[in-house]
Protein backbone atom coordinates (compact mmCIF):
# COMPACT_ATOMS: atom_id res chain seq x y z
CA UNK A 1 0.00 0.00 0.00
CA UNK A 2 1.54 3.50 -0.95
CA UNK A 3 1.08 6.09 1.69
CA UNK A 4 0.82 9.37 0.24
CA UNK A 5 1.57 12.79 2.09
CA UNK A 6 1.53 13.94 5.76
CA UNK A 7 -0.74 15.81 8.54
CA UNK A 8 0.85 19.34 9.14
CA UNK A 9 1.65 19.37 12.96
CA UNK A 10 0.64 19.36 16.16
CA UNK A 11 0.80 15.48 16.62
CA UNK A 12 -2.71 14.68 18.47
CA UNK A 13 -2.67 12.16 20.77
CA UNK A 14 -5.65 10.07 23.41
CA UNK A 15 -5.11 10.69 26.84
CA UNK A 16 -4.00 6.95 27.74
CA UNK A 17 -1.55 7.54 25.26
CA UNK A 18 -0.63 10.80 26.66
CA UNK A 19 0.04 9.33 29.60
CA UNK A 20 2.18 6.36 28.75
CA UNK A 21 4.23 8.58 26.69
CA UNK A 22 4.75 11.45 29.18
CA UNK A 23 6.00 8.83 31.93
CA UNK A 24 8.50 7.36 29.21
CA UNK A 25 9.60 10.45 28.48
CA UNK A 26 10.63 11.43 32.33
CA UNK A 27 12.42 8.45 32.39
CA UNK A 28 14.36 9.24 29.79
CA UNK A 29 15.15 12.95 30.23
CA UNK A 30 16.34 11.63 33.31
CA UNK A 31 19.08 9.63 31.42
CA UNK A 32 19.83 12.80 29.14
CA UNK A 33 20.54 15.37 32.05
CA UNK A 34 22.86 12.62 33.68
CA UNK A 35 24.75 12.36 30.13
CA UNK A 36 25.09 16.07 30.16
CA UNK A 37 26.63 15.85 33.74
CA UNK A 38 29.20 13.65 33.25
CA UNK A 39 30.02 15.36 29.98
CA UNK A 40 30.83 18.72 31.42
CA UNK A 41 33.17 16.92 33.93
CA UNK A 42 34.74 14.83 31.79
CA UNK A 43 38.47 15.98 31.66
CA UNK A 44 38.80 14.52 27.74
CA UNK A 45 34.74 16.10 27.20
CA UNK A 46 36.26 18.24 24.23
CA UNK A 47 38.01 15.78 22.42
CA UNK A 48 35.27 13.11 23.04
CA UNK A 49 32.50 14.95 21.63
CA UNK A 50 34.63 14.92 18.42
CA UNK A 51 35.20 11.57 18.00
CA UNK A 52 31.49 10.84 19.11
CA UNK A 53 30.70 13.32 16.46
CA UNK A 54 33.13 11.16 14.24
CA UNK A 55 31.07 7.70 15.30
CA UNK A 56 27.64 9.45 14.12
CA UNK A 57 28.93 10.81 10.68
CA UNK A 58 29.53 7.08 10.38
CA UNK A 59 26.44 5.59 11.67
CA UNK A 60 24.02 8.01 10.08
CA UNK A 61 25.75 7.14 6.76
CA UNK A 62 25.88 3.38 7.30
CA UNK A 63 21.77 3.74 7.75
CA UNK A 64 21.34 5.08 3.97
CA UNK A 65 23.95 2.28 2.90
CA UNK A 66 27.83 3.18 3.46
CA UNK A 67 30.00 0.44 4.44
CA UNK A 68 32.94 3.48 6.13
CA UNK A 69 34.04 2.56 9.29
CA UNK A 70 34.97 4.78 12.30
CA UNK A 71 38.69 3.12 12.28
CA UNK A 72 39.03 3.79 8.49
CA UNK A 73 37.77 7.79 8.96
CA UNK A 74 40.36 8.15 11.40
CA UNK A 75 43.11 7.06 9.42
CA UNK A 76 41.84 9.45 6.90
CA UNK A 77 41.44 12.34 8.82
CA UNK A 78 44.83 13.02 8.24
CA UNK A 79 45.03 11.77 4.70
CA UNK A 80 41.81 13.37 3.25
CA UNK A 81 38.73 11.29 2.17
CA UNK A 82 39.68 8.47 -0.53
CA UNK A 83 36.37 8.19 -1.97
CA UNK A 84 32.64 9.36 -2.28
CA UNK A 85 31.29 7.17 1.20
CA UNK A 86 34.66 9.09 3.13
CA UNK A 87 33.57 12.10 1.88
CA UNK A 88 29.90 11.66 2.59
CA UNK A 89 31.04 11.01 6.62
CA UNK A 90 33.38 14.36 6.60
CA UNK A 91 30.40 16.70 5.13
CA UNK A 92 28.38 15.27 7.87
CA UNK A 93 31.15 16.21 10.33
CA UNK A 94 31.37 19.72 8.86
CA UNK A 95 27.68 20.25 9.15
CA UNK A 96 27.35 18.94 12.57
CA UNK A 97 29.75 21.52 13.55
CA UNK A 98 28.91 24.29 11.20
CA UNK A 99 25.11 24.47 12.54
CA UNK A 100 26.92 23.81 16.53
CA UNK A 101 28.48 27.22 15.65
CA UNK A 102 25.41 28.99 13.70
CA UNK A 103 23.27 27.92 16.78
CA UNK A 104 25.91 29.17 19.74
CA UNK A 105 26.00 32.33 17.95
CA UNK A 106 22.01 32.56 18.95
CA UNK A 107 20.84 31.70 14.79
CA UNK A 108 17.60 29.83 15.23
CA UNK A 109 16.72 27.01 13.28
CA UNK A 110 15.08 27.59 10.32
CA UNK A 111 14.98 26.84 6.48
CA UNK A 112 17.95 29.08 6.06
CA UNK A 113 19.95 27.54 7.93
CA UNK A 114 18.65 23.92 6.68
CA UNK A 115 19.71 24.77 3.38
CA UNK A 116 23.04 26.06 4.16
CA UNK A 117 23.66 22.63 6.20
CA UNK A 118 22.30 20.39 2.61
CA UNK A 119 24.81 22.48 0.94
CA UNK A 120 27.66 21.24 3.25
CA UNK A 121 26.48 17.89 2.83
CA UNK A 122 26.30 17.46 -0.81
CA UNK A 123 29.45 19.20 -1.38
CA UNK A 124 32.89 17.94 -2.62
CA UNK A 125 31.51 15.44 -5.04
CA UNK A 126 29.17 13.67 -2.52
CA UNK A 127 26.49 11.41 -3.08
CA UNK A 128 23.45 13.37 -3.95
CA UNK A 129 26.17 16.23 -5.63
CA UNK A 130 23.77 15.77 -9.11
CA UNK A 131 21.08 16.94 -7.31
CA UNK A 132 20.98 20.83 -6.06
CA UNK A 133 22.75 21.42 -2.84
CA UNK A 134 21.01 23.60 -0.69
CA UNK A 135 17.61 24.03 -2.71
CA UNK A 136 14.26 22.17 -2.22
CA UNK A 137 13.25 20.19 -4.86
CA UNK A 138 11.26 21.52 -7.89
CA UNK A 139 9.59 17.93 -8.80
CA UNK A 140 7.63 14.89 -6.70
CA UNK A 141 10.07 12.76 -5.33
CA UNK A 142 8.81 9.56 -3.89
CA UNK A 143 10.82 6.79 -1.55
CA UNK A 144 10.41 2.55 -2.91
CA UNK A 145 12.28 -0.07 -4.08
CA UNK A 146 12.95 1.13 -7.21
CA UNK A 147 12.48 3.86 -9.71
CA UNK A 148 9.04 3.07 -10.79
CA UNK A 149 6.48 5.09 -8.49
CA UNK A 150 4.04 2.56 -9.29
CA UNK A 151 5.92 0.20 -6.58
CA UNK A 152 6.36 3.71 -4.32
CA UNK A 153 5.75 3.02 -0.21
CA UNK A 154 5.56 6.37 0.30
CA UNK A 155 5.13 9.11 -2.14
CA UNK A 156 5.36 12.82 0.00
CA UNK A 157 3.96 16.07 0.14
CA UNK A 158 3.90 17.99 -3.31
CA UNK A 159 6.61 20.34 -4.32
CA UNK A 160 4.10 23.16 -4.13
CA UNK A 161 3.85 22.49 -0.55
CA UNK A 162 6.99 22.15 1.07
CA UNK A 163 6.99 25.68 2.32
CA UNK A 164 3.48 25.53 3.78
CA UNK A 165 5.27 22.57 5.76
CA UNK A 166 8.54 24.09 6.45
CA UNK A 167 6.81 27.09 8.11
CA UNK A 168 4.54 24.70 9.96
CA UNK A 169 7.95 22.88 11.29
CA UNK A 170 9.73 25.70 11.95
CA UNK A 171 7.48 27.16 13.94
CA UNK A 172 7.09 24.08 15.94
CA UNK A 173 10.85 23.27 16.70
CA UNK A 174 11.60 27.29 17.82
CA UNK A 175 8.83 26.82 20.32
CA UNK A 176 6.87 29.71 18.72
CA UNK A 177 2.50 29.98 18.14
CA UNK A 178 1.81 29.79 13.89
CA UNK A 179 -2.35 29.88 12.96
CA UNK A 180 -1.04 26.46 11.49
CA UNK A 181 -0.22 25.06 14.84
CA UNK A 182 -3.54 25.58 16.47
CA UNK A 183 -4.98 22.66 18.12
CA UNK A 184 -8.88 22.05 16.41
CA UNK A 185 -9.67 18.85 19.27
CA UNK A 186 -9.84 19.89 22.37
CA UNK A 187 -10.69 16.45 23.11
CA UNK A 188 -6.92 15.23 22.96
CA UNK A 189 -3.56 16.01 24.15
CA UNK A 190 -1.28 17.53 21.47
CA UNK A 191 2.22 17.19 21.13
CA UNK A 192 2.97 20.81 20.10
CA UNK A 193 5.38 24.22 19.65
CA UNK A 194 4.82 24.39 23.66
CA UNK A 195 5.75 20.36 24.15
CA UNK A 196 8.89 19.39 26.38
CA UNK A 197 12.00 19.82 24.06
CA UNK A 198 12.46 16.01 23.50
CA UNK A 199 8.90 14.84 22.01
CA UNK A 200 9.40 18.03 20.29
CA UNK A 201 12.45 16.50 18.92
CA UNK A 202 10.89 12.88 18.16
CA UNK A 203 8.79 14.28 16.08
CA UNK A 204 10.33 17.33 13.89
CA UNK A 205 12.70 14.37 13.09
CA UNK A 206 9.94 12.53 11.47
CA UNK A 207 7.91 15.31 10.07
CA UNK A 208 11.09 16.65 8.17
CA UNK A 209 11.98 13.35 6.85
CA UNK A 210 8.09 12.78 5.75
CA UNK A 211 8.05 16.01 3.99
CA UNK A 212 10.92 15.31 2.04
CA UNK A 213 12.20 18.22 1.24
CA UNK A 214 15.53 17.47 -0.82
CA UNK A 215 16.04 15.45 -3.39
CA UNK A 216 18.95 13.67 -1.59
CA UNK A 217 20.36 13.90 1.79
CA UNK A 218 17.31 14.09 3.99
CA UNK A 219 18.08 11.28 6.02
CA UNK A 220 21.38 12.61 7.19
CA UNK A 221 19.72 16.39 7.44
CA UNK A 222 17.15 15.25 9.84
CA UNK A 223 19.54 13.39 12.15
CA UNK A 224 21.60 16.73 12.47
CA UNK A 225 18.55 18.03 12.63
CA UNK A 226 17.89 15.97 16.02
CA UNK A 227 21.64 16.85 18.16
CA UNK A 228 20.79 20.90 17.06
CA UNK A 229 17.37 21.51 18.50
CA UNK A 230 18.56 19.34 21.43
CA UNK A 231 21.51 22.06 22.13
CA UNK A 232 19.31 25.19 20.91
CA UNK A 233 16.30 23.87 23.56
CA UNK A 234 18.86 23.69 26.26
CA UNK A 235 18.10 19.74 26.35
CA UNK A 236 22.04 19.10 26.31
CA UNK A 237 24.86 21.65 26.43
CA UNK A 238 26.78 20.07 22.89
CA UNK A 239 25.70 18.45 19.95
CA UNK A 240 26.05 15.00 21.20
CA UNK A 241 22.37 13.63 20.62
CA UNK A 242 24.08 10.86 18.13
CA UNK A 243 20.63 8.28 18.07
CA UNK A 244 21.89 6.71 14.72
CA UNK A 245 23.95 4.24 16.21
CA UNK A 246 20.71 2.97 17.97
CA UNK A 247 18.73 3.30 14.92
CA UNK A 248 20.72 1.18 13.01
CA UNK A 249 20.54 -1.53 15.20
CA UNK A 250 16.30 -1.70 14.29
CA UNK A 251 16.81 -0.51 10.65
CA UNK A 252 14.15 -2.21 9.48
CA UNK A 253 11.47 -1.08 12.74
CA UNK A 254 12.89 2.71 12.50
CA UNK A 255 11.35 2.63 8.37
CA UNK A 256 8.38 1.10 9.55
CA UNK A 257 7.59 3.71 12.81
CA UNK A 258 8.13 5.99 10.19
CA UNK A 259 5.95 4.93 7.94
CA UNK A 260 3.02 4.96 10.59
CA UNK A 261 3.36 8.46 11.08
CA UNK A 262 2.09 9.14 7.23
CA UNK A 263 -0.99 9.03 5.20
CA UNK A 264 -4.25 10.41 6.32
CA UNK A 265 -4.63 8.26 9.14
CA UNK A 266 -1.30 8.48 11.10
CA UNK A 267 -0.36 6.51 14.25
CA UNK A 268 2.57 7.77 15.80
CA UNK A 269 3.06 5.91 19.09
CA UNK A 270 5.32 3.84 17.39
CA UNK A 271 7.46 6.34 16.59
CA UNK A 272 7.29 8.29 19.89
CA UNK A 273 8.09 4.51 21.60
CA UNK A 274 10.54 3.52 19.14
CA UNK A 275 12.83 7.05 19.04
CA UNK A 276 12.09 7.57 23.44
CA UNK A 277 13.68 3.61 23.48
CA UNK A 278 16.71 4.39 21.29
CA UNK A 279 17.14 8.02 23.31
CA UNK A 280 17.36 6.52 26.49
CA UNK A 281 19.84 3.37 25.10
CA UNK A 282 22.23 6.23 23.40
CA UNK A 283 22.20 7.85 26.28
CA UNK A 284 23.19 4.76 28.40
CA UNK A 285 25.45 3.73 25.62
CA UNK A 286 27.50 7.14 25.46
CA UNK A 287 27.89 7.18 29.19
CA UNK A 288 29.62 3.93 29.02
CA UNK A 289 31.97 5.15 26.24
CA UNK A 290 33.13 8.44 28.20
CA UNK A 291 33.73 6.42 31.37
CA UNK A 292 35.67 3.95 29.46
CA UNK A 293 37.94 6.41 27.78
CA UNK A 294 37.88 8.61 30.77
CA UNK A 295 39.74 5.80 32.33
CA UNK A 296 41.72 4.89 29.51
CA UNK A 297 42.77 8.97 29.89
CA UNK A 298 43.68 8.51 33.62
CA UNK A 299 45.42 5.34 33.66
CA UNK A 300 47.63 6.60 30.81
CA UNK A 301 48.58 9.92 33.07
CA UNK A 302 49.33 7.82 35.99
CA UNK A 303 52.18 6.42 33.86
CA UNK A 304 53.65 9.57 32.43
CA UNK A 305 56.58 10.87 33.96
CA UNK A 306 56.64 14.48 32.76
CA UNK A 307 54.14 17.27 31.74
CA UNK A 308 54.96 17.19 28.06
CA UNK A 309 54.31 13.16 27.68
CA UNK A 310 50.94 13.90 29.53
CA UNK A 311 49.91 16.46 27.28
CA UNK A 312 50.59 14.65 23.88
CA UNK A 313 49.08 11.72 25.73
CA UNK A 314 46.14 13.51 25.63
CA UNK A 315 46.25 14.88 22.18
CA UNK A 316 45.85 11.62 21.18
CA UNK A 317 42.78 11.77 22.60
CA UNK A 318 41.59 14.10 19.53
CA UNK A 319 43.55 12.21 17.31
CA UNK A 320 43.67 8.77 17.71
CA UNK A 321 45.48 8.11 14.65
CA UNK A 322 48.61 10.77 13.79
CA UNK A 323 52.18 11.38 12.87
CA UNK A 324 54.69 13.44 15.38
CA UNK A 325 54.16 16.37 13.26
CA UNK A 326 50.46 16.48 13.61
CA UNK A 327 50.53 16.61 17.12
CA UNK A 328 53.19 19.13 16.66
CA UNK A 329 50.92 21.31 15.32
CA UNK A 330 48.22 20.63 17.77
CA UNK A 331 50.35 21.09 21.22
CA UNK A 332 52.82 23.92 19.68
CA UNK A 333 55.77 21.68 20.79
CA UNK A 334 58.80 20.95 18.73
CA UNK A 335 57.86 17.60 16.44
CA UNK A 336 61.05 15.90 17.69
CA UNK A 337 59.51 16.53 21.17
CA UNK A 338 56.81 15.17 20.27
CA UNK A 339 58.07 11.81 18.55
CA UNK A 340 59.96 11.37 22.05
CA UNK A 341 56.98 11.08 23.76
CA UNK A 342 54.94 9.16 21.96
CA UNK A 343 57.95 6.48 21.52
CA UNK A 344 57.89 6.68 25.59
CA UNK A 345 53.92 5.87 24.77
CA UNK A 346 54.35 2.89 22.45
CA UNK A 347 57.02 1.50 25.04
CA UNK A 348 54.79 1.92 27.66
CA UNK A 349 51.79 0.20 25.52
CA UNK A 350 49.68 2.89 25.78
CA UNK A 351 49.91 3.41 21.76
CA UNK A 352 51.11 1.75 18.67
CA UNK A 353 53.58 2.85 16.15
CA UNK A 354 53.46 1.32 12.18
CA UNK A 355 57.03 0.15 12.14
CA UNK A 356 56.52 -0.68 8.18
CA UNK A 357 57.01 3.36 7.58
CA UNK A 358 59.56 5.30 7.71
CA UNK A 359 58.56 8.93 7.28
CA UNK A 360 55.55 10.63 8.68
CA UNK A 361 54.78 7.57 10.93
CA UNK A 362 51.50 7.03 12.19
CA UNK A 363 51.00 6.39 16.37
CA UNK A 364 47.62 4.46 16.85
CA UNK A 365 45.49 4.62 20.37
CA UNK A 366 43.90 1.75 19.27
CA UNK A 367 42.25 1.33 23.11
CA UNK A 368 40.17 4.77 22.70
CA UNK A 369 39.21 3.93 18.96
CA UNK A 370 37.58 0.11 20.49
CA UNK A 371 35.93 2.58 22.53
CA UNK A 372 34.10 5.21 20.15
CA UNK A 373 33.46 2.34 17.57
CA UNK A 374 32.14 -0.20 20.12
CA UNK A 375 28.28 -0.84 19.94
Amino acid sequence: MTLNGIKKLPVMLDDKQALRIYKRLAEVNKVLGKLDAVLESSIINTSILSLLSYNESVQSTRIEGTQVTFHEIMENSRTGAKNWQQREVFNYKRAIDFGFDQIQQGVPITTRLLKSLHKLLMSDEARGTTSNGGEFRKIQNFIGPDKNIEHASYIPIGAHEIGDYMTNLEFFINGSYHKSLEVKDETQEAINYDSDALLRIVVAHAQFESIHPFLDGNGRLGRILIALIAVQENLLKHPIFFVSEELEKERIRYYNALNATRGENPDWNPWLNLFLNASEQMALNILKKINKAEEHARKGLEICQTQTQKNVWLATFSFPVATASQLSAYTSYHSATVKKALDYLVEKQLLDRDNSVRRNIPYYNYDLIRVIQNN
